[in-house]
């Protein structure tokens, strides 16, 4: 239930496939500097225990004393874990390898699924003004991915335009069912987005085209191309639309968060404004 007694509330949403390597960590990242273009406040959590997102976003091992795990299990602050990226307006939780011990330690907590709903709807989060935080899961179907359900508003899946990408969809979509009946009520699915499409290769012409006619406006407008810059951008610590702005995957993030605040309009909105 929310506290009517505190201002606008952030928006909360998973990012999650149980299978990797579809572009999950991408799509978090480089949504989120697109929106962060719109004028938004956006906090990352990084909830996968190799730690990517926070890489990416330049955080280095030295700068992950306190991480997502010390969030969850130790007690810390948010304001000692948050950290400011390179990217002017776009925050982040670091995660490190600790987190790989997560599950185990959630079996015995009878609050387990409840850890991350708790500490993102602290008060103190409300000094920190973020607009969206985006929560970047662990590639599988985990007690840390339920956390992650359980916590956040909406669910976002990154769908690899690839031969059987709409079975593995299948049972992500039962574990949110089941979350909505047991935790999280108002729990939606945000929406499908096409990831690595390739618009000469009939595949993946033919995985849109499936994905379209199963899920209908589920599935984003916005496909995301393969682009050599997009992958280039991580190596350097880099959003693709700090790297190469003017390259395919900037114009496709661009217009994926386009699409997203077009359903969660913002006050600070460039395009509003």
């Amino acid at each position: 239930m929310s506290d009517e007694t505190r201002g606008r509330q952030p928006r909360i949403i998973a990012i999650t496939n149980q299978k990797g390597g579809v572009g999950k960590t991408t799509t978090a990242i480089n949504l989120a500097a697109g929106l962060v273009e719109l004028g938004a406040q956006v906090l990352l959590v990084d909830l996968d225990s190799q730690g990517n997102a926070s890489t990416w976003l330049g955080v280095s091992s030295d700068n992950r004393q306190l991480t997502t795990y010390d969030l969850l299990f130790e007690g810390a602050t948010l304001s000692d874990v948050i950290q400011k990226s390179k990217v002017e307006g776009l925050w982040i939780c670091p995660a490190n390898v600790d987190l790989s011990s997560a599950d185990m330690e959630l079996i015995s907590n009878e609050k387990r699924s409840f850890l991350l709903h708790d500490v993102l709807r602290q008060p103190a989060m409300d000094a920190f003004s973020f607009d969206f935080i985006f929560i970047d899961c662990p590639p599988a179907l985990s007690l840390l991915t339920v956390n992650a359900m359980v916590a956040c508003h909406s669910v976002l899946v990154p769908l690899q335009a690839e031969f059987f990408a709409l079975e593995g969809l299948s049972q992500l979509i039962l574990t949110i069912r089941e979350v909505r009946q047991t935790a999280n009520p108002a729990l939606r699915i945000e929406g499908v987005v096409l990831t690595m499409c390739d618009g000469r290769n009939k595949l993946s012409q033919q995985v849109e085209m499936d994905s379209r006619k199963i899920l209908g406006d589920l599935v984003f407008s916005t496909i995301i191309p393969r682009n050599v810059r997009v992958s280039e951008a991580s190596s350097y610590a880099m959003s693709v639309l700090s790297y190469d702005g003017a390259s395919k995957g900037s114009e496709a993030y661009r217009a994926l968060a386009r699409e997203f605040i077009a359903r969660h309009p913002i006050a600070r909105s460039k395009e509003t404004a």
